[in-house]
């Protein structure tokens, strides 16, 4: 593993030397918090109708808003940390998330929520994006997939364990428990990031920023590699969305289940995902990106076969395991899909890491926000409502597109 120890074109006031690196730890931390701040709250969605005597739909906006927002916020900090460095892009996204978190809480309607959510998310995503910049600074393309699987690993372990204290926190403290957790490591991680996150951008793009956005952003799309392999990592992401999108609502109105049960049935698909970034980790640069990326959409495909079979069979006795059951083989295949799919994504154009990284990740998490809100609308249906299939369907159109790109990439990268 090498890094780049060359002599950055300019420097920054407050930036590292060129030498240092960032922790693996402080990757993690910083693609924690936007995570977290998406699966903490998901056992208090309907705590808060009552709470703010609204409705569902507008309390799930808090979510799918949430998805948006990091989803376009990724497009402008990708090239602003190719032309500034990734540094002080990351700690003034943590700055803007911890403001958006403290406004959370000090909400008094939904409207005002689910404004500060929009402001959390801008904030918070600056890690998820610029973490995958980061790795690919110091690292080559398999490299770099073994990396990600490794960050990616350890920072699953907050949104499994997310949904399961805001259950408890809920319990406690009412809607608001999962945000005083959120404002809390928000603070934290921006003191650590202060402290630990040296530059790893030490030759600065002089066309990034806002200004060369366009310009980069143009060069990117006449990459039809690039293409490929951002929309696997789109699509596959979108089976777990569309997922997300259901379950919480067929888990409360088909099975009676309360927050703090639910959030424990939340980790099935966790730790499929912490195991499978664990094989990332481990296999991916012996291995190469696209037989891990052909591995891993298998698995998801299983998934959504199970939940067709389930819909056909109605296996009522045993909801619960037929609902999140299959959803461990989702992550465990997201797990193993999607380091190497964005890693390929950023080393198209190495020289445009933070731009690929932003773009890759706004699509990623913009369309399964979009997924998302399908199912959660679908379900809202009255003619469809707490039924499983529409979620299954969405998934299964979902697993058939992952297999069109990643098929795509495999074509093209021999080429």
């Amino acid at each position: 593993m090498s890094s780049h120890t060359t002599t950055p074109r300019q420097s920054a006031p407050g930036q590292s030397a060129p030498g240092k690196v960032p922790s693996l730890a402080i990757l993690v931390a910083i693609s924690t918090l936007a995570p977290v701040s998406m699966n903490v709250f998901l056992p208090s969605l309907g705590g808060m109708v009552d709470a703010f005597n609204t409705t569902s739909s507008r309390v799930q906006l808090t979510m799918s808003l949430y998805f948006a927002a990091v989803a376009i916020a990724q497009i402008f900090v990708g090239p602003l940390s190719d032309r500034y460095g990734r540094r002080p892009v990351v700690i003034g996204g943590l700055v803007i998330y911890v403001i958006g978190s403290g406004l959370c809480l000090v909400a008094e309607s939904i409207e005002a929520l689910i404004l500060a959510r929009l402001v959390q998310a801008a904030g918070g995503s600056a890690g998820i994006a610029l973490a995958r910049a980061i790795v690919r600074d110091l690292h080559g393309r398999e490299q770099s997939a073994s990396v990600i699987g490794y960050v990616t690993m350890g920072m699953t372990v907050g949104p499994m364990v997310a949904p399961v204290l805001g259950g408890l926190l809920d319990e406690t403290y009412g809607w608001r428990g999962g945000f005083y957790l959120m404002f809390i490591l928000g603070v934290i991680v921006l003191v650590a990031a202060w402290i630990n996150l040296h530059e790893t951008n030490h030759e600065r793009a002089a066309n990034g920023g806002i200004k060369g956005l366009w310009r980069n952003y143009k060069a990117l799309a006449g990459q039809p590699l690039y293409w490929a392999f951002a929309l696997t990592a789109m699509f596959t992401s979108a089976i777990y969305f569309s997922y997300l999108g259901g379950a919480p609502y067929i888990a409360s109105e088909k099975l009676g289940m309360n927050p703090a049960t639910m959030g424990l049935y939340f980790t099935y698909v966790a730790i499929g995902y912490i195991i499978g970034n664990g094989i990332s980790g481990r296999f991916a640069a012996r291995i190469g990106v696209l037989p891990m990326i052909l591995a891993g959409s298998t698995l998801p495909t299983l998934a959504v076969l199970m939940l067709l079979a389930d819909m056909w069979l109605n296996l009522s006795e045993a909801y619960a395991l037929a609902l999140f059951g299959p959803m461990f083989l989702v992550g465990l295949g997201n797990g193993i899909c999607l380091p190497s799919a964005l890693s390929g994504a950023v080393s198209v154009r190495p020289d445009l890491a933070g731009a690929a990284s932003g773009l890759s990740g706004s699509i990623q998490i913009g369309f399964g926000a979009i997924a998302s809100a399908l199912v959660a609308w679908l379900l809202s249906e009255e003619m469809w409502m707490a039924e499983i299939w529409p979620m299954a369907v969405v998934m299964g159109v979902c697993m058939l597109a992952t297999w069109v790109s990643a098929l795509m990439a495999l074509r093209l990268d021999r080429q």
